[in-house]
């Protein structure tokens, strides 16, 4: 019970998570039936991921897509893109498995093994219990059949299960987009934070999202509807 102007005291479990928890989220797969998610292996994956990226015409099984406009369809809202090269690709990406407080993975579709997009657990503070899912990007292939849903699903469930209190989510304000898609997936809104980022030499004013334990019970539930239903 919280004393009168002090946050409610937690439990002795509670706070023994934090030391369980390493800065460097630990490697890990997890796996659905429309998506693979693996630690990212530039190597391996980033010509892959360029192909399906940079917008040339591209297939996926009986999925294709033409010619598209790679800028406004995935990047416009990232920190970085489009790439030109595949070695761009690679250096950008390079930061973000190089992160000391994160783990990003590649999604690859289920069926045909291929590389389809990124998403990244990022800005993990296990002092406080707390992780972020963000840097999130795919192939036009990709959107609308279920991979991000599916992806934040295994995200998240793995999140929780390792004991974090808190999951957050972050997108560029006038993303609606990705708005869209934290609410539709059960986030929370907690508001605006204004002049938030210089990306690109633009202004950006942010959104913030999130899921607490308490609530992952019932976002857990839809998020398994939303499933069963793709």
């Amino acid at each position: 019970m919280a004393e009168p102007g002090r946050g409610a005291k937690l439990d002795d479990e509670v706070l023994a998570r934090r030391a369980r928890l390493p800065l460097r989220v630990a490697p890990v797969t997890l796996v659905g039936s429309l998506v693979r998610l693996a630690p990212l292996d530039l190597e391996r994956d980033v010509h892959a991921l360029h192909a399906v990226s940079n917008g040339q015409p591209a297939t996926l099984g009986d999925r294709q897509v033409g010619a598209y406009d790679a800028e406004s369809v995935i990047w416009r809202y990232m920190a970085g893109g489009p790439f030109g090269r595949a070695e761009e690709l690679a250096a950008w990406l390079q930061a973000q498995v190089d992160a000391p407080n994160g783990l990003c993975l590649c999604v690859f579709d289920a069926p045909t093994g291929r590389p389809i997009g990124v998403a990244t657990f990022m800005s993990n503070v296990p002092e406080h219990l707390k992780v972020e899912l963000g840097s999130i990007w795919y192939s036009p292939l990709a959107q609308r059949m279920g991979a991000n849903t599916e992806a934040t699903y295994l995200m998240l469930r793995h999140a929780f299960e390792l004991g974090y209190r808190r999951v957050e989510w972050k997108c560029d304000a006038l993303n609606q987009r990705s708005r869209r898609a934290a609410l539709r997936m059960g986030f929370t809104c907690e508001g605006i934070q204004e002049c938030h980022y210089i990306v690109k030499g633009r202004n950006r004013d942010t959104a913030w999202f999130r899921i607490l334990d308490r609530e992952w019970p019932a976002v857990k539930g839809l998020l398994e509807r939303l499933l069963d239903r793709s």
